[in-house]
């Protein structure tokens, strides 16, 4: 997959705020907002951009406590890896998930209502399953950052795909 420096822009612009108009993503990229609708339909579809979503408050919506979970698995097997990959995913609870390396298998982001709910679900998706050996849950206090923004690298001139 490859980009340029134009598209390098556009995507620093809709990671700051996928919201805008047209015509005011276009004049910040110095394109035409028909150019500039296409080369952003293509990042999308080529995989550059993955997703549009809006970061919700947890505390908004009533799901104020908020755990990292370092997760072990028993065995490092492709199917039990992947089954539980699959559990993350159908988690409502389970916000962020990561396949790791380093001490832990697995490192999940959950959001519960309240610490009797979050021991419910540990009880419903950790000790149900026999293929984890072990977690441990840090509670986080306070979420300094949140967001998805990734540095984008600004290819060489040389490397400047068709317009």
């Amino acid at each position: 997959m490859r980009y340029d420096r134009v598209d390098a822009r556009i995507l620093e612009i809709v990671q700051k705020n996928n919201r805008l108009t047209s015509d005011v993503m276009s004049e910040l990229a110095g394109l035409s907002a028909t150019a500039c609708q296409r080369r952003l339909k293509r990042l999308r579809s080529d995989g550059f951009i993955e997703a549009d979503v809006s970061i919700v408050s947890p505390k908004a919506v009533g799901r104020p406590i908020q755990m990292l979970v370092l997760v072990t698995m028993e065995r490092e097997r492709s199917d039990i890896i992947d089954r539980f990959k699959k559990d993350i995913k159908s988690s409502a609870e389970v916000v962020n998930g990561f396949y790791v390396t380093g001490d832990a298998d697995f490192i999940l982001y959950v959001t519960a209502r309240t610490m009797e709910d979050y021991e419910q679900f540990t009880r419903r998706f950790f000790y149900k399953n026999p293929d984890i050996k072990c977690f441990k849950t840090m509670v986080v206090l306070d979420r300094v950052k949140a967001g998805f923004a990734i540095p984008v690298e600004t290819p060489p001139c040389d490397s400047l795909s068709n317009l």
